[in-house]
């Protein structure tokens, strides 16, 4: 009986097996599951939300976490509005490709807005919490974008274009934020309801906004002056005479049974010599005419605008807008004209876009270009840096030294003393331009420009203070502070630094080479993220003319091969670049360092030809790191490298393609924890390429 029934039980098996549940299968796009995990971690991991696990590990779709929806793997909606979230929006939304709807209003959210958001979104309300900074760029790249609502947070910043190409934008809600400029940015979208009360708008209220059906425009400074005139009258083009026909056949081949006067075609075949004189004659005379009143158009705009610059009316135009009830922050504008040199002083609080700045003797002169920065007297900044003392030092660069900056009110920043024998006669002229285009950048990884001074020949920078110290320090002179850059950081600081850059060279109109990037121009804050400095600052750098180009630069270990052979200095130079600080990252080893044997001591020449090498790469790894990485994240980082320090630098790829790569590099790298033996070791995995990936870097 024992056979029969081993027999039976050999045959039931299989079949019991084939019947058995198989083990589950994430039904979640996997980049869509790392991106809620980077968001839930973000949140400090809240107990309320059900469902929701940190490290993309999870199944949002398949397991229905709290408040996410679905179709097929994309996750298209995240709704979770006053759940009591707390903590920043983390750094891979952009990672959602399917998701139309995000809505996380009514929670603590802090920091700033990421740089990069989802691109398909046509519903975004981020309304009622603690955000702050700038609005990033990207938004002006969201197209299908028909919701907005950014209202009762701390925002601040000039709305520039952002807004411009939305055109399928009905409601927007910026309310009770610190919003700054103009506001004709938005007379060319086709708004049902527009909410802009409580910021520090000025200018003048479009006539386009008479239009909106839901308008609310109070608690802003709008101005009571008139309205900039019309462009100058130009003359329509002249138009054809109205007995010429506009048919295809207005030759005067006329088809058969269409009416023709007698004679008409005998007039038009051809024009006697006299006729034609008089027509040219007459031609040359309304010319002459339209000239004439070209220049009295001209004439008279110019003295109306000079009337109204002295004479304020309350007219806004054919807008019908109460202004007392729109403006509860009115300002009243002096005259530049009677304010002296000597009276005049601007608050370090106070923005404005000064109309008048300080040249180089102490007179006043016309400014060509905005500036939104802050101007400061170089009172207020000696007393805030007691006198520029050693004490306050941060640092020193090419263009002069930094100092630490406490200001009465609390505020802490850094300035920027330029030194005066940097700056040319020409380059002291432009410096007004420079801070112009510094004071627009907006990027969460790139240290703002928030102020200057250009008075009585001083020129000084104010920036944000970022206050954990350089990249080149923490990795070189602190193996305390080395250790605590885990691989999953020094990745992301790559990536913050890139998407600085691709902001710069791609974003940017122009775009903006940096000129000086490295390891030291790279501050970290206390959560380790990266804040790129001296952007733009290029235009006031010594050029290669002064023959200063292979001394200030080629001697830090990071000029590209075609400045200290040319002197030519382009976006794929600063390419080279990154990849130079990549390579610090990845070995933590300076670019140039004398104390090393002679095949050591520069870091691209020794570290180049073992980039590919697996064996080889393993042993280059900063020791900081005590063996902590995945080596499959670590030969795709090493392949990046490679091809951002090749020697042409039109093989280099664009900043955005570096972008990508790096952001697919932190997707796949997971790690797996393991025992092995009697010791606690590590190894690494990363998930299996997802069907249309590239398993090689290809740009």
């Amino acid at each position: 009986m024992a056979a029969p029934a081993a027999a039976l039980a050999g045959l039931l098996l299989p079949l019991l097996l084939a019947v058995s549940p198989s083990p589950a299968v994430a039904t979640t796009d996997s980049s869509d599951a790392a991106a809620l995990g980077n968001l839930y971690s973000s949140w400090n991991s809240p107990s309320q939300l059900a469902g929701w696990s940190a490290g993309g590990g999870g199944d949002p779709c398949g397991a229905g976490w709290q408040g996410i929806s679905c179709s097929g793997a994309g996750v298209t909606e995240i709704r979770l509005a006053g759940v009591g979230l707390d903590g920043s929006l983390g750094y891979e939304l952009s990672s959602l490709f399917s998701l139309k709807t995000l809505d996380l209003s009514n929670n603590n959210l802090h920091g700033s807005i990421p740089y990069q958001l989802p691109p398909n979104l046509t519903y975004l309300n981020l309304a009622t919490n603690n955000l702050s900074g700038n609005l990033p760029y990207s938004i002006s790249n969201m197209v299908y974008l028909e919701y907005l609502n950014i209202s009762h947070n701390l925002l601040s910043q000039q709305i520039g274009d952002l807004f411009g190409s939305l055109n399928s934008l009905s409601e927007l809600y910026m309310q009770n934020n610190q919003l700054t400029g103009s506001v004709n940015v938005l007379s060319g979208l086709s708004l049902t309801t527009l909410n802009i009360a409580n910021n520090n708008f000025t200018g003048w209220i479009p006539q386009e906004f008479s239009s909106i059906p839901d308008l609310i425009l109070g608690g802003n400074s709008f101005s009571n002056a008139p309205a900039p005139p019309p462009p100058p009258f130009m003359p329509p083009p002249p138009r054809r005479p109205r007995n010429r026909p506009s048919h295809p056949w207005g030759s005067g081949n006329a088809p058969e049974g269409s009416v023709n006067p007698t004679g008409q075609n005998d007039k038009k075949k051809g024009l006697q010599t006299g006729p034609l004189v008089g027509i040219v004659a007459g031609s040359t005379v309304a010319a002459l005419c339209a000239l004439l009143l070209l220049v009295f158009c001209i004439h008279n705009t110019r003295k109306r605008n000079d009337d109204s610059s002295s004479n304020s009316k309350d007219f806004v135009g054919p807008l019908s807008v109460n202004i007392e009830r729109a403006s509860n922050r009115e300002i009243p504008e002096q005259s530049p004209e009677s304010t002296s040199v000597a009276t005049m002083k601007v608050s370090p609080a106070e923005k404005m876009t000064p109309e008048r700045i300080y040249g180089k003797t102490g007179s006043m002169r016309k400014t060509k270009v905005p500036i939104t920065a802050t101007p400061y007297t170089v009172a207020s900044l000696q007393v805030a840096t007691n006198s520029f003392c050693q004490d306050s030092l941060l640092g020193e660069g090419s263009l002069g030294r930094v100092y630490k900056a406490d200001f009465p009110n609390g505020k802490v920043l850094a300035v920027k003393k330029i030194d005066s024998s940097a700056l040319s006669l020409q380059e002291e002229d432009n410096f007004l331009e420079a801070v112009s285009s510094m004071s627009r950048h907006r990027h969460p990884n790139i240290v703002p420009l928030t102020g200057y001074c250009a008075e009585h020949g001083q020129r000084l920078l104010v920036y944000e203070y970022i206050g954990n110290g350089t990249l080149h320090d923490v990795l070189h002179y602190s193996d305390e502070l080395s250790r605590k850059l885990t691989w999953n950081i020094r990745v992301r600081i790559a990536l913050g630094t890139a998407r600085a850059l691709e902001y710069l060279h791609e974003v940017c109109l122009p775009s903006v080479v940096h000129r000086n990037f490295k390891s030291s121009n790279i501050l970290l804050d206390e959560e380790h993220n990266p804040h790129l400095s001296d952007c733009g600052l290029a235009a006031l750098t010594p050029n290669t003319e002064r023959q200063v180009s292979t001394e200030v630069f080629g001697s830090f270990g990071y000029s590209a091969p075609e400045f200290a052979m040319s002197g030519i200095y382009t976006v794929k130079s600063d390419v080279y670049s990154f990849g130079v600080v990549m390579l610090e990252l990845l070995t933590g080893r300076k670019p140039l360092d004398s104390s090393r044997e002679r095949s050591e001591q520069s870091l691209v020449r020794w570290a180049t030809p073992q980039l590919h090498d697996i064996d080889a790469l393993a042993k280059m790894v900063d020791p900081a790191l005590n063996g902590m990485y995945p080596a499959k994240s670590l030969s795709r980082f090493a392949d990046i490298i490679a091809l951002c320090v090749q020697p042409e630098p039109e093989f280099r790829p664009p900043m955005s393609e570096v972008v990508q790569q790096l952001v697919r590099l932190m997707q796949r790298a997971s790690i797996v924890r393991r025992q092995s033996g009697e010791e606690l070791g590590f190894s690494y995995r990363a998930p299996p390429d997802r069907e249309g990936d590239m398993r090689d870097l290809s740009f």
